[in-house]
């Protein structure tokens, strides 16, 4: 029997959601659109099984099977950082990219320790020290920020901060940060303050895989990440950390986090790991970038203030002061035509959070349908038009709708 003949509100529901998917523009930076494959594997058997404990090492019986697609799993994780399993061990059981994040700190810190993190307002994650979150209560937070005239992280001012404060962990990548990172200058500054240093790669894995933002390994001793986002996998996170550090780490996964690992999206993060590997998620990654510039550019062109004056990655912040908008009130039109963003603080934000003085626009959904720089250049336009112009919105969905038509989703 179907689902459609079963439960038919629920079918009504999958397919409402599949056909504002194929009508809209996704440009939320942390959404992406997976592949057929990875659905498949989602999907599957391996659903229905519990697992807890590593490979070759549960709880339960009837895992012989399920220890073969976690270890294809983190095979195929490694390989993909270019990362030897004799230094580095992988653990792809975490749920998500929070909860990598607490395990990460439970394995390697006691309660009330001191981190260093960015601020979220600036671009850091509410993992990175959000006072109101778990960790923010477990942990003692110091907070860094971007440079109030570059907008970008100044190095020196972050080396004294830790000089001063000496935390026992630095955290490093970001959700809303649109430049380079230089993970050797933090690893230089970790270093000097006898520090760990954690790398959340969550937003950027995706790039680094692909060649077009430099790499975290060998600099950082624990990194962690998700699985969607630019790797284009299922909603899962993994943390990656040095060999000596290993049984600290699954045993802060499971049993000091979680329980029973999720089997099935393992196994689909397993595809999308494979995915990966090809030679076109290179050509992927950097259209991503390619596509950010020329969106952050076209912008820039039609008058709207871009944070810190453009994008190296898959995303950038707009800074929306001079239309007299917030980003709540901006995220709310833009939708309405056919665009999805979402709010965001920007640096030095006299806003709140939930409403904010920004946007957050990100390429690698669009990207994956298959658009490039003339089409970014067209979406700056109906940006402005609906934002700025207030043109008539039947009118720009028109458009966008049309824009999705010849990119559909596959």
């Amino acid at each position: 029997m179907s689902l459609k003949s079963s439960d038919p509100k629920v079918a009504k529901l999958i397919e409402a959601e599949e056909n504002r998917q194929q009508n809209v523009l996704e440009m939320i930076p942390s959404e992406n659109i997976t592949s057929a494959e990875v659905r498949e594997a989602l999907g599957s058997v391996f659903n229905d099984k519990y697992a807890e404990g590593k490979p070759h090492a549960r709880y339960y019986g009837g895992n012989q099977i399920i220890d073969k697609i976690e270890d294809l799993a983190v095979e195929r994780l490694l390989k993909i950082f270019k990362l030897s399993s004799t230094k580095w061990h992988a653990n792809v059981q975490p749920y998500s990219g929070s909860p990598a994040n607490i395990a990460v700190y439970s394995a390697f810190l006691k309660f009330g320790d001191k981190i260093m993190g960015m601020r979220l307002d600036q671009g850091g994650h509410i993992t990175h020290g959000l006072p109101i979150s778990l960790v923010g209560k477990a942990y003692n937070f110091i907070s860094y920020g971007v440079d109030r005239q570059t907008e970008k992280l100044n190095y020196d001012e972050i080396a004294d901060i830790a000089k001063k404060e000496k935390p026992k962990m630095i955290v490093c990548g970001y959700t809303a940060y649109s430049r380079i990172i230089d993970f050797k200058k933090f690893a230089e500054i970790a270093r000097s303050v006898d520090a760990y240093l954690f790398a959340d790669i969550a937003h950027i894995a995706g790039l680094i895989v692909g060649n077009v933002h430099p790499t975290c390994f060998p600099y950082a001793d624990v990194v962690s990440s998700t699985t969607h986002k630019t790797l284009r996998g299922p909603r899962g996170g993994f943390i990656i950390t040095r060999k000596e550090y290993a049984e600290q780490v699954d045993k802060a996964v499971f049993p000091g986090c979680q329980g029973g690992p999720h089997e099935h999206q393992i196994a689909a993060a397993a595809v999308c790991f494979g995915e990966a590997m090809d030679p076109d998620f290179r050509t992927y990654a950097k259209q991503i970038v390619k596509n950010a510039k020329a969106l952050a550019k076209a912008l820039q062109k039609l008058g709207l203030r871009i944070v810190s004056g453009g994008t190296d990655n898959h995303l950038m912040l707009v800074d929306l002061r001079s239309l007299n908008l917030t980003g709540k009130q901006a995220q709310l039109m833009l939708e309405e035509v056919g665009i999805v963003v979402n709010k965001n603080t920007i640096p030095y934000d006299h806003e709140k959070p939930f409403v904010g003085s920004g946007i957050r626009i990100g390429t690698p959904a669009v990207t994956t349908r298959g658009m490039k720089e003339k089409e970014m250049e067209k979406i700056a336009e109906l940006i402005y038009d609906c934002l700025a112009k207030k043109e008539s919105k039947e009118k720009i969905k028109k458009e966008v709708l049309a824009l999705c038509k010849k990119f559909p989703l596959k």
